[in-house]
């Protein structure tokens, strides 16, 4: 008997040695601002403001779960379940609860990840060419989203891989037979020597119908002293003859901050858009960094109505009361011509041309 406990004593112990090469963390973000707009009421009296709370104004909010296993040899299992929530009400970010749930391999060849995750033109934009250093967009002001076709895609498979100062991804993901579609492949290049980094992706998304609409981006930013700047172009063109489930899944990936909140007959004609941007930041203590942003961006189509411009401005400042806590500031503007018109707070346009947005926030990470 003594030696059947001891046999068991030493499994145990081996066994608890095997467990403790693997680690489970929790992180997340608590971020919670009050935002207020000018032109965001319903068609006949859309200049009146809208004061609100909203759970998310420099970062979404977040929980999520990494888990790391070593299994030797440099060889490396990883997994990740990201859940998205408004602080301000705590209920579920609009989408899905999950917005990340992957497992990957790591080891001398790259890594593999499967699952659903940030497609490679995020990948891309938010490690090169962000457009703020200390987050990579505002959450509620995040113009350069919609050419990224939405920052995730479910039912993927992706590989990325590192050479000295080269990055490469490239990713696929099935649609599965969806009405809606979602089928992706693309692929992203990145270079970086010591303050500069440079890349170029694109990504092609196919709808239920076999249309598609084809996604390319390439741009740098540099950092130097106290100064971070960073200029970057996209363009995305759809198929002509896109049904109107398409056109809602294509929509879906410019409304609401995606786009700076417009609509109207000329979005949803137009089938080209291109964007331009370019910004700077500057840490002016160790504690407050200042930044601004400017997006230029133009739409056209068949039909001479469907060709309209956007301008969007965003000036940020956050103050770090320590490496997790910090608060900010931020103001800013869109303004549009031809065709299109903003959204009012229902989601339909409202005929404004032009909106100013004024937030402050306080944000916690761990």
């Amino acid at each position: 008997m003594k030696k059947a406990v001891l046999v068991l004593s030493v499994l145990a112990a081996s066994t608890t040695a095997a467990w403790a090469q693997s680690s489970v963390s929790l992180y997340g973000i608590v971020d919670v601002g009050v935002r207020r707009t000018t032109n965001e009421h319903a068609a006949g009296a859309p200049s009146d403001s809208i004061v609100r709370v909203v759970g998310g104004g420099m970062s979404q909010s977040r929980l999520g779960i990494n888990v790391t296993e070593d299994m030797g040899g440099g060889l490396k299992a990883m997994a990740n379940m990201e859940h998205r929530l408004t602080s301000d009400n705590g209920t579920v970010a609009a989408g899905d609860f999950w917005r990340q749930s992957w497992v990957a391999l790591q080891g001398g060849f790259g890594r593999v990840t499967v699952g659903r995750q940030y497609n490679v033109l995020f990948d891309l934009v938010t490690s090169t060419y962000a457009s703020f250093p200390y987050s990579p967009y505002a959450e509620e002001y995040k113009p350069e989203i919609g050419f990224s076709l939405g920052a995730r895609a479910s039912n993927m498979v992706k590989y990325m891989a590192e050479m000295g100062p080269i990055r490469g991804g490239v990713q696929v993901s099935a649609g599965e037979g969806s009405a809606t579609g979602g089928k992706t492949m693309g692929g992203y290049l990145r270079y970086t020597d010591g303050g500069l980094a440079i890349g170029a992706g694109m990504q092609n998304y196919e709808f239920g119908s076999g249309k598609k609409v084809k996604a390319t981006t390439f741009g740098g930013s540099y950092r130097t002293g106290p100064w971070y700047m960073n200029a970057g172009y996209a363009v995305n063109k759809a198929d002509n003859g896109l049904s109107a489930t398409d056109m809602a899944v294509l929509g879906s990936m410019w409304t609401g901050s995606s786009n700076g909140g417009f609509g109207g007959a000329a979005f949803l004609a137009a089938n080209k858009r291109t964007m331009w941007t370019i910004g700077a930041g500057y840490q002016l203590t160790p504690q407050l960094n200042l930044g601004a942003h400017y997006w230029k961006a133009e739409q056209t189509g068949l039909a001479a109505a469907a060709k309209a411009d956007a301008k969007f401005l965003s000036v940020m400042a956050d103050y770090a009361f320590s490496k997790r806590t910090d608060a900010y500031v931020g103001l800013d503007n869109t303004s549009l011509s031809g065709n299109v018109s903003l959204n009012g707070a229902n989601g339909a346009a409202n005929g404004a041309k032009k909106r100013n947005g004024m937030m402050v926030g306080l944000r916690h990470r761990f």
